[in-house]
């Protein structure tokens, strides 16, 4: 792909978040699972996310934006991909304590310009804050990458803001690593207002 590859995206919804899941020394949460999401999860994933968007942004885009990130918006997105996925090979997880999401991941074909057939992405990726250190994004990953080999992929991509060194630490360990491509997205009213994102991958085969 350009190596100024400048993504001119607006509306904030889910279809590009970014993984924000602190491992940490705490055990296992009791009734831990992974599972398929289903219609009526969209609001429970709405939550999450917005928690997680609200934490993992500050700072990095206008506070006025920050401010949009609101449950109910997401669910409604969420709802809308789950009724209709954009295609078959576009799915998302949810992790779950009991029966209390978490935290969710969503995969699918890679759409950068320089991606092939066989190029599978981690579209999203996200734990609450309240329930970070107990798992959930281990098992989300590990879910995410089961499914992208399962679903034929060969190479399983993922972007982060460049800023954000826990989070590519925490895909570092899971086994990507940058490929030094990278894009700018705006992400305030404004053509200034610019999020630099770096894309890191992995085999899957």
């Amino acid at each position: 792909m350009s190596d100024h590859d400048h993504q001119h995206e607006r509306d904030h919804r889910h279809e590009h978040d970014h993984q924000h899941e602190h491992e940490g020394a705490a055990g296992p949460t009791a009734d831990a699972s992974v599972r398929q999401a289903r219609v009526n999860d969209a609001p429970a994933v709405g939550t999450v996310q917005s928690a997680v968007w609200r934490q993992a942004f500050a700072g990095l885009i206008p506070a006025e934006v920050l401010e949009g990130f609101e449950p109910l918006p997401f669910a409604r997105a969420w709802r809308a991909s789950l009724e209709q996925p954009p295609s078959p090979r576009h799915v998302l997880v949810v992790s779950c304590a009991g029966p209390q999401v978490l935290g969710y991941a969503a995969i699918g074909p890679c759409e950068d310009p320089d991606a092939e057939d066989g190029d599978g992405e981690i579209i999203t990726l996200g734990v609450h804050p309240d329930a970070r250190r107990q798992g959930h994004g281990s098992r989300l990953l590990n879910a995410a990458v089961d499914l992208l080999r399962d679903g034929g992929f060969a190479h399983a991509y993922a972007w982060v803001p460049a800023e954000d060194v826990t989070t590519r630490a925490f895909l570092e360990a899971g086994g990507f690593a940058p490929d030094s491509a990278y894009r700018d997205r705006v992400v305030g009213p404004g053509d200034q207002d610019l999020l630099r994102e770096i894309r890191l991958t992995a085999a899957l085969t």
